[in-house]
């Protein structure tokens, strides 16, 4: 990747999960608590909304430059908003085609559920892809189409590749703080968390148990 990014605790919001509070507020805080990249997902935001809420969360984000953020699917929202990068599934815009909007500066993530998800990445130019989001590692209720679990090992086999790739990896999917050591031992190079920040009572506090699992003191 070409500028610095840690994907220790990968925050992807829902806002939904957050309120009654905002979004940024959420952001704010789980940052506070150790939380290390933002991706900012609102699958029923107007392209509008989204391009408010993305310049919401960076105004947040301003004094954590290293904190990155990103997008997910909307390459426009990220163009008009200078964002770090873009997050795509496997329905949304090819990699390829999102690199050759955004630049070689960018971070383009793709989301890979399995083994053939991950052929198709590595068979891409080198430098298309930065970053590989494994999922779901468990079956989750915030993202109901994610195809079948991967499970410990499955993830473990693909962070494998990935990395040997020299693609950056991270873990999403029925990932909370009393698992995501285990997941963490596979390999990943990261863990993404929605409900387990978004919908907690005390997103910091939230934060810092999951970094204090993923950084035993």
């Amino acid at each position: 990747m070409h500028r610095p990014f840690d994907p220790t605790l990968y925050l992807v919001t829902d806002t939904a999960l957050c309120a009654p509070r905002s979004v940024p507020a959420v952001v704010a805080a789980a940052v506070a608590g150790g939380v290390t990249a933002v991706q900012v997902r609102d699958k029923t935001a107007s392209r509008r909304d989204l391009l408010a809420l993305t310049r919401a969360v960076q105004q947040v984000l301003a004094p954590t430059p290293q904190v990155r953020l990103v997008v997910n699917d909307a390459v426009d929202v990220a163009l008009l908003t200078g964002a770090d990068g873009v997050h795509v599934g496997q329905d949304d815009l090819p990699a390829g085609e999102v690199r050759g909007l955004l630049g070689p500066d960018a971070l383009v993530g793709v989301s890979v559920g399995s083994a053939a998800d991950l052929d198709a990445v590595l068979a891409l130019p080198t430098g298309t892809v930065d970053l590989v989001g494994l999922s779901p590692v468990w079956a989750t209720p915030t993202k109901p189409d994610a195809g079948t679990a991967l499970g410990l090992e499955g993830t473990r086999a693909l962070a494998d590749r990935a990395r040997a790739a020299g693609l950056t990896s991270v873990a999403i999917g029925g990932v909370h703080a009393t698992n995501a050591a285990a997941v963490a031992a596979t390999g990943v190079d990261g863990i993404c968390v929605v409900s387990d920040v978004c919908a907690a009572a005390d997103p910091g506090a939230a934060a810092r148990r999951l970094r204090a699992e993923l950084v035993p003191s």
